[in-house]
C-alpha cells in the first residue's frame, strides 16, 4: 500500500494508538521517558481486559460497560481540547466510533476477552482492502501477508466458535474490527483536524448514543452502579482509556511512530493475561483462539517490520556522491 504518513501509521496499530498520534501540550521527554510512557500506555490500554471482566460487573450488557467507560474517560479528555471544528464528516466518524465500543465491548461480554481483541486488531486488513478495491492504493507483498494470516485467523476461530455457544461473540468481535476499520478510514479526512478535539468528541458521542442503556439501568434499577463500583468504573474509563491517550501522544514527541507502534503491539498480547488473573483463571483462551490470533499477531507483526525498515530509510539523510 502507498505509504501512509506518520499520523496514518500509528492510527492503524491499534483503536488508542491511532487517537493519540499527535502530541497535545507540554515539552519533549528523554528518549527512556518516552519508551516508558508508551510502554505504560500500552499496559494502561491492555488493562480493559482487567476492568471488562471484572467480577461485579460480569453479567452487565456491553453497550452499559461501553456507555460507562466513555463518560468517565470524558474527564480527562474534554479537558485537553483547544481547538474545536465542525465539519459533516465529524457524524459518520463519530457514530462509527460509538458502535466499534458496541461491539467490542458486546463481544467482551459475550465471549472471551483474548477473542474480542484479536477479531478487533483485524481492522488493520480491513482497512489495506478498502484502501486497495476503493481508493485504488498500491500494495505490496508484505500487506498481501497480513490480509492472508488475519484471514486465516478469522477462518480459524470462526470455524471452532460455530460449534459452540460463543459464535455471537465472534460475530461482535469481527464488526468491531470492521468498525473499527471505519474509524480509520474516516479519521484520514480529517488529518487537519486536533487529535484531542477528535478524541475527545469520539468518546463524548459515544457516551450520548449509549446513554439509553444507562437511562435504562437507572429506571430500573437493575446495573445500577453503587458504593465502591463507582471507582472501578472511573478507573475503566480514566486509566484504561483517558490516562493513556496522555501517555502515548507526550512519548511520540520523542520518539519514532514505528517504535511506539512496535511497544503498542503488547498490548492484545496482555488484555487475555488480564482478563485470566482478574476471574481467577476460570478465562483461559481456547486452543483455536491462540492459533488464530497467533496468525493475526504475526501478520500485524510482518507489516510493521515492513512499515519501520520503510519509515528509517525515508528519514536517513541523504548519503554524499
Amino acid at each position: 500500500m502507498a505509504k501512509d504518513d506518520l499520523f496514518c501509521h500509528n492510527w492503524e496499530m491499534s483503536s488508542a494508538h491511532k487517537l493519540a498520534a499527535s502530541s497535545f501540550s507540554g515539552g519533549a521527554p528523554s528518549l527512556l521517558t518516552a519508551r516508558l510512557l508508551v510502554l505504560a500506555a500500552a499496559v494502561l490500554w491492555s488493562s480493559g481486559g482487567f476492568f471488562a471482566k471484572f467480577h461485579a460487573i460480569d453479567d452487565w450488557p456491553g453497550p452499559l460497560r461501553a456507555f460507562w467507560r466513555a463518560a468517565f474517560a470524558c474527564v480527562i479528555l474534554l479537558p485537553l481540547i483547544r481547538r474545536p471544528q465542525w465539519s459533516w464528516k465529524l457524524i459518520p466518524a463519530t457514530l462509527i466510533f460509538a458502535a466499534m465500543n458496541y461491539t467490542y465491548l458486546t463481544a467482551m461480554a459475550k465471549g472471551t476477552a483474548a477473542n474480542a481483541i484479536w477479531l478487533q486488531s483485524t481492522a488493520q486488513m480491513w482497512v489495506l482492502l478498502v484502501g486497495v478495491l476503493v481508493f485504488r492504493e498500491r500494495a505490496v507483498f508484505r500487506d498481501w501477508l497480513l490480509v492472508l494470516l488475519c484471514g486465516l485467523g478469522i477462518a480459524f476461530i470462526l470455524a471452532f466458535e460455530a460449534q459452540g455457544k460463543s459464535l455471537d461473540a465472534v460475530i461482535y468481535g469481527l464488526f468491531s474490527g470492521i468498525f473499527y476499520a471505519g474509524v480509520v478510514l474516516s479519521l484520514r479526512q480529517m488529518r487537519e483536524f486536533e487529535s484531542a478535539w477528535l478524541v475527545g468528541l469520539n468518546h463524548l458521542v459515544t457516551a450520548v448514543v449509549l446513554s439509553p442503556w444507562a437511562i435504562s439501568s437507572y429506571q430500573s434499577g437493575e446495573h445500577w452502579p453503587s458504593g465502591w463500583l463507582w471507582l472501578v468504573l472511573a478507573g475503566f474509563g480514566m486509566l484504561q482509556m483517558g490516562l493513556p491517550y496522555v501517555l502515548f501522544a507526550r512519548g511520540l514527541k520523542t520518539i519514532p511512530g514505528h517504535e511506539a507502534s512496535g511497544i503498542g503491539l503488547l498490548e492484545p498480547l496482555l488484555v487475555p493475561i488480564w482478563a485470566y488473573f482478574v476471574t481467577a483463571g476460570e478465562e483461559v483462551p481456547k486452543w483455536w483462539t491462540l492459533a488464530g490470533g497467533g496468525l493475526i499477531f504475526t501478520g500485524l507483526v510482518v507489516r510493521y517490520l515492513g512499515s519501520a525498515r520503510s519509515e528509517v530509510q525515508d528519514n536517513s539523510p541523504p548519503t554524499a556522491t
